[in-house]
């Protein structure tokens, strides 16, 4: 059992000059002071005892939001990076052209057919924010404008606009938006496209919905206070009534979530954990029936349901089918697993990470060897067409087509020097139609620069791949600044995508490289199972792995490598710079989950439970010590330190600001060298950073000029 002391804070904060720690700071030739001293966040030591052992914790004060004196120390640390990266701005502001330049102004999405309308979203000059239309028949019909966020972001700092779905019969959409820049809890409003007004209807504190086929019925979901989704509910819209409760999930390692199938018929609410789904359904044309549940909750058992006019289609995932296989269920009696049939097989070294069921074929999204593929299984013959693409490294991913009857299937084409390009493939004639190229102005040479795939040595011998991308003309000896970015958690693989904004660093003579860690699903199902939980560590230890062969391979040395990870990925940069901080010369940790003992055994904070399956259940003494074995913030020693900017949203409700904070205020009292440590909180968003577009682009350029900076060039 775990038992928790609380020192009851009596002290108020203290702002204190750096220089009464006697840590140096950077000094010019003359030994004069080049920066300011740093805020110091004030100690009020707080202590925790678990399993006979106590922590003390002399930061954890900063987690009270309402306490002024947490903000006024969020700001002036601020103020200190501002000072601090003054010198900086004509670079930051020639770095924020660049990236504006990349960007095409004025854009629009390649359309959507769904119900009789072509949908897509457009970007006017010189607006944050997208806007989003419709045209009936065909594209070339006159524009209807659905929502201009532009116009509903005005007066206000931040703003997120959610999604929108269309009703059945095209005269309604319900859509989610909030001004708190917060990525967990929406409001829920209904528009009239006829008119362009909202009605009455608004309803706080939704995550998802969906429409049933009647077009006055919707279904959404809401949280918990800790903003677990968890419970669905019923409404309909213009009632004036309350939504009626469908379902609630009370474990709390399960999120709910609901979604209608592609041929419109069924509602289905599922609930999820890491390793465990339970699917129900209602019959879309009779909303007001009680949910059925597909295949009974089994531990271990995941699995994913989509519908066929004459069947459902199951993928299904067990410890043994660790890849996923997909059977083919029947409409009636569905749950007896000895009716469903193979459509396609388990393959250990293939992992489906998704499928589309249409009239006459499945899309089917899958890995192999670490690559994205696209096959298209043809359920009437059995056959699979498997769509091939001409570069060693790249990436594909498909992209939403809503009807069921499409012939098409859908997919958007990149690689590290190549920009998207979205296709349309016939299935029938298996003939691939280019839609768009994303067009970069000014003109952009993908020949200018190579691409390489390379493969680090773990301290376990296991081969960790990896994908750079640099100048043709830059020479391998060890003299090149770099930017390596990771993340290896929940599975989420880092892909070896087009990023336009990268190459304001390679275009001055970066490498930049992307590590495909244990913990993502790069290569497998099983690549994620060995960097979770108990295996967490070796996330780290194969980061430091791919930084090691980036300078065994002389593309750069430890005084010029820089690394960015932001969320999960931060944790990697915590726990690496804990490991090996004479590998890094300069650490950009955005929103970073550096606090993961203290945040995993408070259940009352946002994710915790729902995340055990993933790190691990601290209130268990086997969990406990392995956490705090890695958890960066409990593993800050005295010691040299590289350049460090860490970055927090007030209003973040995934990763807290308190966390980045706390590990900021610690660093600056053990580290012994002269390196240069920020936090830059923005007071306005939340997981995400700035909301409007260009706002984005600024914080960037603000990050990347401490790259350039720091590592001075």
């Amino acid at each position: 059992m775990r038992h928790f002391y609380h020192m009851v804070m009596l002290a108020t904060l203290v702002v204190v000059l750096a220089s009464c720690s006697g840590r140096p700071e950077p000094v010019n030739a003359s030994g004069e002071a080049l920066f300011p001293a740093p805020p110091m966040a004030a100690a009020h030591p707080d202590t925790f005892t678990e399993f006979g052992q106590v922590r003390i914790d002399p930061w954890y004060w900063l987690r009270e939001k309402e306490n002024q004196e947490v903000i006024a120390y969020l700001e002036a640390e601020n103020r200190y990076s501002d000072t601090v990266m003054a010198h900086t701005r004509p670079l930051q502001e020639t770095l924020y052209e660049e990236l504006k330049g990349r960007i095409k102004d004025e854009d629009t999405t390649v359309p959507v057919p769904d119900n009789g309308y072509w949908y897509y979203a457009r970007t006017v000059s010189g607006r944050q924010y997208a806007v989003h239309c419709r045209k009936q028949g065909d594209t070339t019909a006159t524009e209807e404008v659905l929502f201009d966020v532009n116009q509903m972001a005005e007066g206000h700092k931040a703003f997120i606009f959610a999604g929108y779905s269309v009703s059945p019969d095209n005269r309604l959409a319900a859509y989610a938006s909030n001004t708190t820049g917060s990525s967990a809890l929406f409001d829920l409003k209904i528009r009239d496209l006829k008119s362009g007004r909202d009605l009455p209807d608004h309803i706080p504190g939704v995550r998802g919905f969906v429409w049933a086929s009647d077009g006055k019925t919707l279904f959404y979901t809401t949280v918990t206070p800790a903003l677990r989704p968890y419970r669905v509910y019923r409404y309909m819209t213009g009632s004036g009534q309350p939504g009626t409760l469908v379902y609630e999930d009370p474990d709390g390692r399960f999120n709910v979530g609901v979604q209608r199938s592609k041929t419109g018929d069924w509602i289905f609410i599922t609930s999820a954990s890491s390793y465990t789904t339970e699917v129900r359904m209602i019959p879309a044309g009779k909303p007001q029936k009680n949910p059925e549940v597909f295949l009974p909750r089994t531990e271990g058992v995941d699995y994913q349901v989509q519908h066929h006019k004459e069947a459902f289609y199951v993928r299904y995932k067990t410890r043994d089918l660790i890849n996923g296989k997909i059977f083919k269920a029947p409409l009636t009696g569905f749950s007896d697993t000895s009716a469903w049939e193979t459509v396609v097989e388990h393959n250990p070294e293939v992992l489906i990470q998704g499928f589309a069921v249409h009239k006459d074929f499945l899309g089917l999204f899958v890995r192999n060897n670490g690559l994205n593929e696209i096959r298209v299984v043809y359920p009437a013959t059995g056959e699979t067409h498997m769509v091939s693409f001409p570069e060693p490294v790249y990436t594909v991913a498909p992209a939403a087509l809503p009807e069921y009857a499409s012939p098409v299937f859908r997919y958007v084409y990149s690689s590290l020097n190549r920009p998207q390009s979205t296709y349309d493939l016939n299935v029938h004639t298996r003939a691939a139609t280019l839609l768009k190229v994303q067009e970069i102005p000014g003109g952009f040479d993908p020949d200018g620069y190579v691409v390489e795939r390379l493969w680090a040595t773990a301290s376990d011998g296991v081969k960790v791949p990896m994908a750079v991308v640099y100048r043709k003309e830059l020479q391998r000896n060890g003299k090149n600044p770099a930017l390596l970015e990771g993340y290896g958690s929940y599975g989420s693989s880092t892909d070896a995508s087009f990023r336009a904004n990268v190459f304001s660093l390679v275009d001055r003579g970066y490498v930049y490289g992307i590590a495909q860690i244990r913990g993502g699903s790069e290569l497998g199902e099983q690549w994620y199972e060995n960097g979770k939980l108990m295996h967490k560590k070796n996330t780290f230890t194969d980061f430091v792995a791919c930084a090691t062969t980036l300078v065994q391979e002389k593309l750069t040395a430890p005084s010029l490598l820089g690394i960015r990870g932001g969320s999960a990925g931060g944790l990697l940069m915590g726990a690496v710079v804990n490991l090996r901080p004479d590998l890094f010369n300069v650490v950009i940790a955005n929103v970073p989950f550096v606090d993961v003992l203290n945040t995993m055994l408070d259940e009352t904070l946002p994710l915790t439970t729902q995340e055990y399956e993933e790190w691990g259940n601290p209130n268990e003494e086997e969990a406990y010590h392995y956490i705090k074995s890695y958890s960066p913030y409990d593993n800050l020693q005295q010691g040299a330190y590289p350049h460090i900017l860490a970055t927090a949203g007030l209003n973040d409700s995934q990763v807290s600001y308190h966390e980045p904070a706390k590990w900021v205020a610690k660093l600056r009292t053990l580290k012994t060298n002269n390196s240069i440590i920020l936090l830059k909180t923005n007071m306005e968003s939340g997981h995400g950073g700035a909301t409007g577009r260009y706002d984005y682009l600024k914080e960037l350029a603000f990050q990347y000029a401490f790259l350039i900076d720091r590592n001075g060039r």
